[in-house]
């Protein structure tokens, strides 16, 4: 794996490696992996050089949501989502906190966004590619916020599909 900091803004994709692995690479280098346990679980596991996290709903529909180290189960951070938007905002335990923000429908666009506005990160959902605007973010950091916005828009996906299904 090579790190974020290697990497221009246009070069970041996300690919899908098997049915429950998609990894994010940069000209076919990969930076990551974020993989589901398994088929029925909403748990993901996020592989980079800056770490090793778990991304785990917490209540129902995703409406809470912990990033956890999976060795020690330590909480890193939770996010409060705003119902019907699935955007929300994303705590850390040191006190960070961003707002991630979700515009469109039929071609969804994430932002992430420190506390003064500024945009860090866009995630263009069906185009699945990255948008850098953060140098000033440590790559450790910047990288949470990449693979935490890539599952909430896989969870918002799985969330609408589910929806429409019982709803039909």
């Amino acid at each position: 794996m090579i790190p974020i900091s290697s990497t221009s803004s246009t070069d970041l994709t996300w690919s899908k490696v098997s049915h429950r692995t998609y990894a994010l690479e940069v000209n076919h280098h990969i930076l990551g992996t974020l993989r589901r346990r398994n088929f029925w679980s909403s748990t993901f596991f996020a592989d980079t050089q800056y770490g090793h996290w778990t991304f785990r709903r917490g209540r129902w529909f995703g409406a809470g949501t912990q990033i956890l180290d999976p060795t020690s189960t330590q909480k890193i951070a939770t996010f409060r989502s705003v119902w019907g938007s699935g955007g929300g905002t994303l705590t850390f335990t040191d006190g960070d906190t961003y707002c991630l923000e979700c515009e469109g429908w039929w071609r969804p666009v994430w932002q992430v966004a420190a506390p003064n506005g500024e945009t860090l990160l866009r995630l263009r959902a069906r185009e699945r590619t990255v948008e850098l605007s953060a140098a000033s973010l440590p790559g450790s950091r910047l990288t949470q916020l990449i693979f935490f916005t890539w599952y909430r828009a896989l969870q918002t996906e799985e969330d609408a599909m589910i929806e429409a299904i019982t709803a039909s």
